[in-house]
């Protein structure tokens, strides 16, 4: 699901920025501002949803717990009617009227701990874990989204060289979401793209991720289990039950697998939140077996200087589903992978991590079924650094809901642009 391309840098030490202009102030939306924290620790709760009841629109905090969430004018004409639904998993879900929130942004939601109790009556408490996954596998066509949608989505990648963000690159996409029971892979379009990009922290070397959106796009297993799990690979894999927990007041059950030490092919462990009423998958956390570093950077570089060696040091994954008129669908999902690169002939190695996130803002049923031809789609093996434009223009995204961004990510634009100011001060040269 995951590629690297590593070659020599040949841009100058900072990227060029295009100015696309500013774009006329949308005032079809307003956009409230918060934070999530844990009413018991009063931490931040990272990746939880922020959703307009009764509608589409959402988005998810960020790493630090915050969120943006632009609202439709005639979503606001309905002010005194509206709730703005909060979930995290574990905690229980609260409910605010959208009234309530305050424009200035100073939005701070509590959640309280779900404390998690004994199954009711009319659920049935399973003995066999692997065939609970094996059951709700199975029931992805009558769970999930059986018809086409047409999904809005927010996508962000960030290259970071230890703790230092290097290369942001941002996208708003279309996905044509076709029936989860349904063979045919989702298609993808490009609707805006930015980056910023510091090249005189990358070692000479410009990094690349290929395959954009579908990274984060064919994390969702219950569309895509081939990458993860099929009828012969669920043998391989051990499973039990961990501790039941509880998300939007239902109960989840927690269940735990890992390869068996049998098996030799690098494969995955993790945890899966499965609805215990109705056999649903709400979320997965998991990740790969990196053991054996040969094989871990045969899968995933396909490029590299002759003079480096290149391999990953963890690879996790993430996918939350949401659910609406008693169906669920794709909401969220996450890559990390963070590797190493032993120079020859250098004293100390290199540390990179690169993450790449999606969240669906919007959605609607796609009545027509259309699906955009091969020339309007992406390919999967789009690097989407190379489509992208630059951070120019702070209207960019209009009244698109976007992942808040994390307060590094946001001083490392800020710092990338004053030195690009700097420079041109200097009367110096970027290179595009």
């Amino acid at each position: 699901m995951l590629s690297l391309i590593l070659v020599p840098g040949t841009q100058s030490a900072y990227a060029f920025f295009q100015d696309m202009g500013q774009e006329q102030q949308d005032q079809s939306f307003k956009q409230f501002k918060g934070e999530v924290t844990g009413e018991d620790s009063n931490k931040s709760l990272v990746f939880a949803t922020v959703a307009i009841e009764g509608t589409n629109v959402s988005t998810i905090t960020n790493a630090d717990g915050e969120f943006s969430l632009k609202v439709p004018n005639d979503i606001l004409d309905d002010v005194n009617e509206s709730n703005v639904l909060v979930s995290f998993l574990g905690y229980r879900t609260k409910a605010i009227p959208l009234i309530q929130f305050d424009e200035n942004g100073n939005n701070k939601i509590e959640l309280s701990v779900s404390i998690t109790e004994l199954p009711e009556v009319n659920v049935e408490v399973p003995k066999d874990a692997e065939a609970l996954v094996r059951e709700t596998l199975k029931r992805k066509g009558e769970n999930y989204f059986d018809d086409s949608t047409l999904m809005t989505a927010f996508y962000r990648e960030t290259i970071r060289k230890r703790r230092k963000n290097v290369s942001l690159s941002e996208a708003v996409v279309n996905i044509y979401k076709t029936p989860y029971n349904s063979l045919k892979k989702d298609g993808v379009k490009l609707y805006k793209a930015r980056k910023s990009t510091d090249y005189d922290k990358l070692d000479t070397l410009a990094l690349k991720l290929q395959g954009g959106p579908f990274n984060a796009l064919f994390v969702d297993v219950m569309k895509y289990p081939e990458y993860i799990f099929t009828d012969e690979t669920l043998e391989n894999y051990n499973f039990s039950f961990d501790r039941s927990t509880r998300v939007n007041d239902r109960l989840i059950y927690v269940v735990d697998f890992k390869q068996l030490e049998s098996i030799l092919d690098p494969l995955y462990q993790g945890k899966l939140y499965i609805d215990a009423q109705n056999k649903i998958l709400t979320s997965a956390i998991f990740s790969l077996n990196i053991t054996d570093k040969d094989i871990a950077s045969r899968m995933f570089v396909r490029k590299k200087p002759a003079n480096a060696r290149v391999w990953p040091t963890e690879v996790a994954y993430r996918v939350d589903y949401r659910e609406k008129d008693g169906k669920w669908y794709y909401g969220y999902s996450n890559v990390l992978m963070e590797f190493k690169i032993n120079w020859d002939k250098r004293l100390f190695n290199s540390v990179y991590s690169m993450t790449c996130e999606m969240a669906v803002t919007d959605w609607e049923k796609n009545m027509a079924a259309d699906f955009p031809k091969s020339r309007d789609r992406i390919k999967s093996s789009i690097i989407l650094a190379d489509e992208a434009i630059g951070f120019a223009d702070p209207d960019f995204w209009g009244e698109y809901n976007i992942i808040e961004p994390d307060k590094s990510i946001e001083s490392a634009i800020e710092k990338i642009q004053r030195q690009l100011k700097r420079t041109g001060d200097n009367g110096g040269t970027s290179a595009r």
